[in-house]
């Protein structure tokens, strides 16, 4: 395993290209929130952009954050009594909640169900999100509110006594629909969560998710990473709510495929994202392995791949790596 070598080239996610459509070019895009699409039903299209409708419900969950119990990083047990939590998360569901699915692809997510749904959209799309509160665990109220599109004030999903309306107080057993628009300045990744009432225990719980927004032609990436930072359970630093490596997602691609890793933080910590042997090039043509992310600030990462081996990629935050936050990934040729 490579201490964070490699070949010392930069990657772009697409070489040698300039201006228009350079989004993808520059390799990453620090957009602020991050949220997240993965598979509409197409309900129409048009000149504008395509309708765009997710399905997804607040349901109760039994979360082992270690499922493996063990701290690789110490080689210390992990106790149930400091990594399991009985929370609320989002989950993607089939038209009109008859089933649940995935909530990304498993190259995504690693079939974790931490975070939400990765909803995908284009710009100029319009999106039409149902959500329905099934918590039947707090019997609280919850909503979903976005960052990174255009709404109305009725979808904003934020609770304020006096002006917010039902979109910010879903009671149990009631549904909402969003209605946001992707605008040409929403390109990038952006996330989602509960604003509701309920919002700080439902965000340390893992409610919360990502948007990932296409430029209007941009190419869509060959493999697309989720990795949510955020504290969970009992002094734990996790990553999409799982600790340690052996528990935490391990991403996996091929020499040759572009690659997009979707970085946010959720919480009240500041991290700092880090790939071994690996680059990009961020506004202004730095070079950079390291970049820092805040409480509901996201960015992308794009390149080409073309480093086959086992790599780690971490929170460089040293205390936050020794308490979980570090993960594998791995290139094949």
């Amino acid at each position: 395993m490579d201490a964070g070598g490699g070949r010392r080239h930069l990657r772009t996610a697409l070489r040698g290209r300039r201006g228009a459509g350079a989004l993808a070019v520059a390799g990453v895009l620090a957009l602020g929130g991050a949220i997240g699409i993965y598979e509409a039903t197409k309900s129409g299209s048009g000149a504008s952009g395509r309708i765009l409708d997710y399905w997804v419900a607040a349901v109760p969950m039994s979360w082992n954050i270690t499922p493996n119990g063990h701290d690789a990083i110490m080689g210390m047990d992990v106790p149930p009594a400091q990594s399991v939590i009985q929370t609320v998360v989002y989950r993607r569901y089939s038209a009109y909640w008859r089933k649940p699915e995935p909530n990304a692809p498993r190259s995504s997510a690693d079939g974790l169900d931490i975070p939400g749904p990765l909803l995908k959209a284009r710009v100029g799309d319009t999106i039409r999100v149902h959500f329905k509160n099934m918590d039947t665990l707090h019997h609280a109220p919850h909503s979903m509110h976005f960052h990174g599109v255009h709404y109305k004030p009725s979808s904003d999903g934020a609770f304020l006594p006096g002006f917010s309306g039902r979109d910010a107080d879903v009671m149990p057993g009631h549904t909402y629909t969003y209605v946001l628009k992707a605008g040409s300045d929403s390109a990038g990744v952006w996330p989602y969560h509960d604003h509701s009432p309920s919002m700080e225990e439902s965000i340390r719980g893992g409610m919360f998710g990502m948007i990932s927004i296409l430029g209007r032609h941009e190419r869509a990436p060959d493999r697309e990473f989720e990795v949510v930072l955020s504290e969970m359970g009992k002094d734990l630093m996790t990553i999409d709510g799982r600790a340690f490596v052996g528990n935490t997602p391990v991403f996996r691609a091929k020499a040759g495929q572009l690659v997009q890793w979707d970085v946010m933080a959720m919480g009240s910590d500041f991290h700092t994202f880090h790939v071994h042997g690996h680059r990009w090039i961020t506004p202004g043509d730095v070079s950079r392995d390291t970049q820092t992310v805040g409480p509901a600030e996201s960015f992308r990462v794009r390149w080409v791949e073309d480093d086959p081996g086992t790599w780690l990629y971490h929170c460089h935050v040293e205390d936050h790596m020794k308490r979980g936050m570090i993960g594998i990934y791995r290139v094949s040729p």
